[in-house]
């Protein structure tokens, strides 16, 4: 019999995590080069944003891994009255082993403790690693109606990103976190 799964750690980004975090979200650009094919010059192979810059953001930033190596990350932004999962990323090494999972679990957990009663993202629709992961999270699909979710958007359509499919905005409510 296998000894049940262990639901990998997650915490507050410090300040040794923070020069890793573009190298995380930079490391998933051949994921999407596999979807989508070469994207060179394209906005999805532009570097990652830096850690500190991510921090200094109203919101918080999540990793899983040990200090000073984490190996995935969940950033958090309040916007607008929103709280809004605007990155995860965890390094392909690590994929398929609950940390993306876990991240966003407890995305949603602080949220729900910070007093927000949804998270909202933006995500590609049929992305395996995208839209039906966070659907198995509790995300539904939902309309652009926040202001921000449509400056997002919109954003989004200038920037190009709907050329390699539909993206959608998702949401999931919130309500008292499960912990295990």
């Amino acid at each position: 019999m296998e000894p049940p799964a262990v639901r990998p750690a997650v915490r507050h980004a410090r300040a040794a995590d923070l020069a890793r975090i573009q190298a995380i979200e930079d490391a998933g650009v051949p994921l999407f080069e596999e979807q989508f094919g070469d994207l060179t010059g394209d906005v999805l192979a532009s570097p990652g944003d830096d850690g500190r810059d991510r921090v200094g953001e109203p919101g918080y930033l999540l990793v899983s891994g040990p200090v000073g190596e984490p190996v995935g990350f969940a950033h958090v932004v309040y916007v607008d009255g929103l709280a809004h999962l605007a990155q995860l990323s965890v390094l392909p090494t690590e994929a398929r082993r609950g940390v993306g999972s876990a991240l966003v679990r407890e995305a949603l957990a602080e949220a729900w403790h910070a007093g927000f009663d949804r998270m909202t993202l933006t995500t590609y629709r049929d992305v395996p690693f995208n839209g039906p992961f966070y659907a198995r999270l509790g995300f539904e699909e939902a309309g652009e109606t926040e202001p921000f979710l449509r400056r997002q958007r919109d954003h989004e359509r200038s920037l190009g990103l709907d050329r390699h499919g539909p993206r959608v905005v998702m949401v999931a409510r919130l309500g008292r976190p499960r912990r295990p």
